[in-house]
């Protein structure tokens, strides 16, 4: 009968840890398992992130193409939509800026240009003032009543 005192887990069920460097005895001693000479065999021995044992890395091997421009400007967007919600709730007022889309957390870095998109509907007459609007988020912003005042 099994006792909680003298329970025990199956044999073989357990696999004993490989001690290394522990003599000739062990069967692990001498170079321990990293065999003779060469970079894996020392102490410091890291791995470079992607290198591949000499073989040219897979970054370098597959093709490269296409045009990225580093100069592009990256724009947070918002829409119309989101304009025309936050208006009906109270949160922005007839003005609305991108410290005021900061604010609110409409945007969420005051650094980045601001551009309007088109998406949705506007009731609302906003004089707007963003870094960039698309042509159809003009257009709606107009129709409402409202103004588009392009800043730096």
């Amino acid at each position: 009968m099994k006792h909680i005192g003298n329970l025990s887990y199956a044999p073989r069920s357990r696999k004993a840890r490989k001690r290394i460097g522990r003599g000739e005895g062990s069967g692990h001693g001498g170079t321990s398992t990293r065999g003779h000479k060469g970079h894996q065999s020392r102490g410091n021995h890291r791995y470079k992130r992607n290198f591949e044992g000499g073989q040219m890395p897979l970054s370098r091997r597959i093709p490269k193409f296409g045009f990225v421009n580093v100069f592009r400007t990256e724009y947070q967007v918002i829409n119309v939509g989101r304009l025309d919600e936050l208006a009906r709730e109270g949160r922005i007022g007839t003005e609305v800026t991108p410290e005021t889309l900061y604010r609110v957390g409409a945007i969420s870095n005051r650094n980045v240009p601001v551009k309007i998109l088109g998406d949705g509907e506007l009731t609302v007459a906003l004089a707007v003032t963003a870094q960039s609007f698309s042509t159809s988020a003009k257009e709606k912003i107009l129709a409402a009543g409202g103004r588009c005042t392009v800043s730096e």
